[in-house]
């Protein structure tokens, strides 16, 4: 049950990312490549906070990795950038869709098994996934779903290496440290979008500190707890949560493609996950 309870905390966080971004982009309160850098060096400054309570900052940098510090960066500043066409729920599809690709193929190569559940489960799920970009759905701009789909192979990548970590409080703190300055390095390459406001930069900090910073390491906890395709296949719960948070917060319809795929995605998990 507390695995269950941590898992579901996890995948309210990447949900609330969603949000949080289409919240600050669609009021052009920040730009994207201002949001991806403001995320990424406050999910740095509190996970660093974190691990000095608990007296770990002296070997905390030895427990990030170049490749899962480089996973995240691309895939925090794909997703900022792809959201500026995108609606909340269609991102958080294509982003979870693509990302339980990635785990799945990565496991599969890795030498997991997945059971004849997890199987049929991904397939009802992608099924649901389908839905959305059938003939009677509206299509999503080409160039935010090819940025989506790259941030879905950076978080794919950063979610399978977690499941090597020891240490997720220290590893994630590393990795957003290693991430931050190229974030940084990105706004002023890429300086695009709207002027900076107080509000805009608050979300961008709600993002970082809390939905990344401390639901990525909540993440990272319980990735060695759970089979790849496990992982990859209750993420995609994930859309679902988003396209409720737009439908309440961003006033975004709510379409008979999403009314018809969204128990087709939540059966899929429930299969892939019995016991």
């Amino acid at each position: 049950m507390r695995l269950i309870l941590i898992t579901i905390l996890a995948l309210i966080a990447f949900a609330a990312n969603s949000i949080l971004v289409r919240i600050a982009l669609e009021h052009e309160q920040i730009g994207p490549g201002a949001f991806a850098a403001v995320r990424l060096v406050s999910g740095a400054m509190m996970l660093g906070v974190l691990v000095a309570l608990r007296g770990g900052v002296r070997g905390m940098i030895g427990h990030g990795s170049a490749y899962s510090a480089t996973a995240l960066f691309v895939y925090a500043v794909a997703f900022s950038f792809a959201y500026v066409t995108l609606d909340t729920g269609t991102g958080a599809l294509i982003l979870f869709g693509g990302v339980q690709v990635t785990m799945f193929f990565g496991a599969v190569v890795m030498g997991e098994r997945p059971s004849r559940a997890r199987w049929i489960g991904a397939l009802v799920g992608l099924s649901g996934l389908a839905i959305m970009f059938g003939p009677t759905a509206g299509k999503p701009d080409l160039l935010g779903a090819l940025l989506m789909s790259i941030s879905a192979l950076g978080w794919g990548v950063y979610s399978l290496l977690g499941r090597r970590v020891s240490v997720p409080l220290e590893a994630t703190a590393a990795n957003f440290l290693i991430a931050a300055p190229f974030g940084l390095l990105v706004w002023w390459l890429f300086p695009v979008g709207a002027e900076i406001s107080r509000s805009g930069v608050l979300l961008a900090v709600a993002s970082g500190a809390l939905a990344s910073g401390i639901g990525y390491a909540i993440w990272y906890s319980v990735l060695p707890q759970l089979k790849s395709t496990t992982a990859a296949i209750v993420q995609l719960s994930v859309p679902v949560i988003a396209l409720g948070g737009g439908v309440i917060l961003l006033g975004e319809a709510l379409t008979w493609a999403f009314a018809l795929s969204a128990p087709l995605i939540i059966l899929g998990v429930l299969i892939a996950i019995r016991r």
